[in-house]
């Protein structure tokens, strides 16, 4: 069991509450949060959405399937805890006359000190209906020092139905209520990039365009977009990865130090890292799309979505100024991997012949478990001076129970709970980033195929000088 977190009273409403994201994450994280003694002692949980899932206890059956399915071995104790907390009540953005009266008894039943966490997972054409629809019916507004919403990227399509979607919350809410979501900044190996960064002076002094090269964001998956055809059709993997999760990635490499680990510097020195960025050219884009996509259900015949992104970014201030940010990401790829490459500048060669020279790296692995490579010039052993590469591993060790990390949503959703905002996206990152984005959308290059298994089209793989750190040189 974790220390108290003296939290108070929650309602938590979880619109979208029978979609693949709660079953497969948001209830899951609930359940380990309530594992942990990470839950506010007294709390309910109102799920909701268009189509009853039937009886409250035909819906918590099927809660109770999805945790045995996505968490594995439960404890059927903590189970029946959560479980018996929750409910279901229909709405829509046309009528949310219900749930406004089940979340009002479910706040008058928890006291005078209850907080309320909406949680919006909605696509992003659902997103401003729902929103006007909680200030219509006072979910939102009933106590705002009292009530926080959540919602789900990608934030809006583009860059005007961005700036819709933000004036329509600011509307409703204040932006101290709302918390952008990006699970990626709730991976425990994203968070350790800033102490990797800040706390080691034998790495901060060699995080700029002096030594390095270049930067690599490699977030490769070996899935396809079975069972998600519909949602890529919509959406695709530029917007749906690449303004949200390999941005935020590139934003914690690029900021400066902040005065202070808290919401508001973290935040700023990220935002001012997307202020500089320079706008996409659509010239350094690849786009490519997996053989077997258009096979997919609800996938067009002719579909040109894009399933792989690769991309060159820049970063136009004193730090970075000319070094490349080389950012790949895509669907039915050769490996499952998040790795971020920090390619180090070649010394003049000559000392030890005209090879053997390899570039120095840091290789920082995205997983829950974080670990790093460093990759060195060293002397090769025998007589002669040649080189070889030698390899230094870090692992962040977990032996004490305590201390393993949360999975990302879990520690999401207790930064909300606990109203620290600190890992979510603020609405001015947001706007930039559409900015930086747009060219993009408004000019998007050809989609390429390439095979299931790849590393994507002969375009995508030879953009980076020196190549891809992934495949594993």
């Amino acid at each position: 069991m974790s220390e108290p977190q003296n939290l108070p009273p929650h309602v938590f409403v979880l619109f979208g509450a029978t979609g693949d994201l709660a079953k497969r994450k948001l209830f899951p994280g609930l359940y380990h949060l309530a594992l942990a003694g990470r839950l506010p002692d007294d709390y309910l949980i109102i799920g909701s959405g268009r189509h009853s899932p039937g009886s409250d206890d035909e819906f918590r059956d099927k809660i109770r399937d999805s945790l045995t399915e996505f968490v594995g071995e439960v404890d059927a104790a903590v189970a029946d805890e959560v479980l018996g907390r929750l409910s279901f009540t229909v709405s829509s953005s046309d009528d949310g006359s219900d749930l406004a009266e089940a979340v009002k008894q479910a706040q008058d039943k928890l006291g005078d000190d209850a907080s309320t966490l909406i949680y919006l997972s909605v696509p992003p054409s659902a997103a401003n209906a729902m929103i006007r629809m909680l200030g219509e019916q006072g979910i939102a507004t009933r106590d705002p020092d009292k009530v926080r919403i959540v919602t789900e990227k990608p934030f809006g399509t583009d860059l005007q139905t961005s700036r819709e979607l933000d004036a329509t919350i600011k509307d409703v809410v204040d932006e101290t209520q709302v918390y952008r979501i990006d699970h990626f900044l709730g991976k425990e190996a994203v968070q350790n990039i800033l102490a990797l960064r800040f706390a080691n002076g034998l790495i901060e002094p060699a995080w700029n365009r002096t030594t390095v090269e270049s930067v690599q964001i490699d977030i490769p998956e070996d899935l396809t977009a079975e069972g998600r055809g519909s949602f890529y059709e919509s959406t695709g993997c530029f917007r749906d990865m690449v303004t949200t999760h390999l941005c935020q990635v590139l934003g914690f490499i690029a900021m400066e130090a902040p005065v202070r680990l808290d919401a508001e510097q973290v935040r700023n020195e990220k935002s001012k890292v997307f202020t500089v960025m320079r706008p996409l050219d659509p010239e350094r884009v690849v786009f490519g799309q997996y053989d077997g996509y258009r096979d997919l259900d609800d996938v067009a015949e002719d579909s040109q979505v894009e399933t792989l992104v690769a991309l060159e970014a820049f970063v136009d201030n004193e730090r970075w100024q000319g070094v490349p940010f080389y950012l790949r990401t895509g669907k039915a790829m050769g490996d499952n991997r998040r790795t971020v490459t920090l390619r180090f500048r070649t010394p003049p060669l000559g000392r030890f012949g005209e090879s053997g020279y390899g570039a120095d790296e840091l290789v920082l692995e995205l997983e829950e478990s974080p670990t790093a490579q460093i990759h060195l010039n060293v002397k090769r052993p025998g007589p002669d001076m040649a080189l070889t590469c030698g390899t230094f591993h870090l692992e962040i060790a977990d032996d004490d129970a305590d201390d393993s990390p949360l999975e990302a949503y879990e520690r999401l959703l207790l930064d909300v709970m606990r109203g620290d905002q600190t890992l979510f996206t603020r609405a001015d990152e947001v706007d930039r980033l559409w900015q930086v984005c747009q060219p993009v959308l408004d000019n998007p290059p050809p989609v390429q195929p390439y095979a299931q298994g790849s590393w994507g089209p002969a375009a995508a793989v030879s953009l980076v000088k020196g190549g891809w750190r992934l495949p594993d040189a």
